[in-house]
């Protein structure tokens, strides 16, 4: 007999979970979330966009909700959809602009909902950029929308990318990389690197978390001799943030930082620019990484993919890293009662 009433362990309201571009792998990889459930241990949550999308990719049980306190109740027998703007003719790998105002909506609500209460935080699957920004998106990405409906100025978002042995944050983040070196300031790096160490407290119950710091040039710049941005911007940064206390270590060089004895030895590294960050974690964690905003007021991770055109509608999408922002995202609410009382 399929279960009815699934509710969380701590009492957290289910989360929503915004289906992204209709025409990506959004709907199927929560579809197929949703199947996994009991194996994976995943918290109730809901689908937040055109039940359509999820029909068109996927033949199960979808139940038509109005608010999120319906969820529970058809969670254990059905995925239950938040329905929002309906997203006109869907053809799975064929984005639209009618597609991209759906999934714009879609991440409206479930901000709104995680911010009001009624959802304990919000998953968001993945959007094509160039469709946003022709129904009138003028974001960098969907961190900084979140942000920015939260009430959080933009360099207090941090975000961090983690798997089961990793977690990552980039400094600079979607800049060429030749601006790489002008963007680093001290206070930029001791923005990003508190908004880290208070998000790992709040969101993963480390009581003292240990930061390490990647250099920007090869070999940390070598004493200079590869480049000064160490000797006058990271170590300076790191520096005073050693004497506040904070549990940090470097500027190292980069291509030791990464191998499993050095992961060993802290619980994130901050890195100069987003490659740096992102070729070690998906090197280890391609299909079950997860993006997390550090800095907020809710809890929001998203699975760190992109919408995958070239192979929505072909069953062939790996749920791995939705089930895992999922189960993060339950974990930092979790955390969360207990760090916020």
């Amino acid at each position: 007999m399929p279960l009815s009433n699934i509710t969380d362990p701590a009492g957290l309201p289910p989360f929503a979970v915004s289906l992204g571009d209709p025409a990506g792998i959004g709907p199927e990889i929560v579809a197929k979330s949703w199947v996994m459930r009991e194996a994976r241990g995943l918290p109730p949550f809901f689908a937040v966009g055109d039940a359509a999308s999820l029909r068109a990719v996927w033949l199960g049980p979808i139940a038509t909700i109005s608010t999120p306190q319906e969820a529970a109740e058809a969670f254990g027998s059905a995925l239950p959809c938040l329905q929002v703007v309906e997203a006109g003719e869907i053809a799975p790998g064929n984005p639209s602009i009618d597609g991209a105002r759906t999934a714009l909506q879609a991440l409206e609500v479930a901000v709104g909902l995680a911010r009001s209460g009624s959802a304990a935080g919000i998953v968001t699957a993945p959007v094509g950029k160039e469709q946003l920004y022709g129904v009138g998106f003028a974001h960098p990405g969907q961190t900084e929308f979140v942000a920015e409906r939260c009430g959080v100025a933009p360099h207090n978002a941090v975000m961090m990318l983690a798997g089961p042995s990793l977690k990552v944050v980039p400094i600079t983040i979607h800049i060429p990389l030749a601006e790489v070196s002008a963007a680093l300031t001290i206070d930029l790096i001791r923005a990003r690197a508190l908004t880290t160490a208070k998000g790992l407290h709040r969101n993963f119950g480390i009581a003292r978390p240990r930061l390490v710091v990647a250099g920007l040039n090869p070999h940390a710049g070598e004493g200079g001799a590869l480049g000064r941005e160490e000797i006058d911007i990271i170590g300076p940064a790191v520096e005073s943030l050693r004497a506040e206390g904070l549990d940090i270590r470097g500027p190292f060089a980069a291509d030791g930082l990464f191998h499993s004895r050095a992961r060993e030895s802290y619980d994130a590294a901050l890195c100069m620019y987003h490659d740096q960050a992102l070729i070690p974690l998906k090197t280890l964690h391609f299909d079950d990484g997860v993006n997390m905003t550090l800095g907020l007021p809710i809890v929001r991770t998203s699975p760190d993919h992109g919408t995958a055109f070239g192979i929505a509608g072909t069953d062939s999408a790996n749920p791995g890293a939705m089930m895992a922002a999922l189960k993060m995202a339950a974990e930092a609410a979790r955390a969360r009662l207990t760090h916020d009382g």
